[in-house]
């Protein structure tokens, strides 16, 4: 809130989701009220209400600063989801259409990284595809006035839009959620990622933590 106000927002667009451990799986977790141990991610969502328009970001770090080589594989993979969608978004096609063919990549995403098998991915269901199991949201919603703000599912998106990207891979046998999320403005010729300033790889959230003055477990 300190630094939303000090840089003239008006407050926070929704209240923060703030989770750790295997909390992240809890979409909107509010209780804020266990320890986040180390070797634990924790996941954040947040946004500013600037000019009465709202932002909508997530990100997810590893407690100690440093992610476990599984934690780094599972992430690495949501951040090739959220690129993929990213590319996806252009004039012209539907959120309906998007979301079919992230599903797609993530079938196969999630096979490459053990989570599906291909005796599964065979014998889904149109209605309950494999991959819902482990991402069980929408990838991207319209960002406005409202942090969910109203916009068509089944009509082209058209320029001036702006949607939320914001795969998620949430493993309950881990105890481990993560999402990635920024937001992004529909153009003419394609897309622009709005938070394309904020650090989102693991290396750089890992450079981030280890220069940071705050000493880790």
């Amino acid at each position: 809130m300190h630094s939303f106000l000090s840089q003239r927002a008006t407050g926070q667009a929704y209240g923060c989701i703030i989770a750790c451990g295997d909390r992240a799986r809890t979409l909107h977790y509010v209780s804020n009220n266990q320890e986040c141990k180390t070797g634990e991610l924790v996941l954040m969502d947040f946004g500013a209400e600037y000019g009465g328009y709202c932002a909508d970001l997530t990100r997810t770090v590893p407690v100690n600063g440093r992610f476990t080589k599984r934690q780094k594989q599972v992430y690495n993979a949501c951040l090739h989801l959220h690129n993929y969608s990213k590319s996806l978004l252009r004039p012209g096609i539907t959120i309906v259409d998007y979301h079919k063919q992230v599903g797609e990549e993530a079938t196969n995403l999630f096979q490459k990284i053990g989570l599906l098998t291909k005796s599964e991915i065979k014998n889904q269901g149109p209605e309950n595809p494999a991959y819902s199991k482990y991402l069980y949201h929408g990838i991207s919603h319209h960002l406005g006035i409202d942090v969910h703000d109203l916009g068509p599912r089944m009509e082209p998106l058209q320029a001036g839009m702006v949607l939320t990207v914001e795969p998620g891979i949430y493993i309950e046998e881990e105890q481990m959620g993560i999402r990635i999320e920024n937001n992004v403005w529909i153009t003419k010729s394609g897309n622009k990622d709005l938070m394309s300033n904020i650090p989102i790889t693991a290396d750089e959230i890992e450079a981030i933590m280890k220069t940071s003055q705050t000493p880790f477990a």
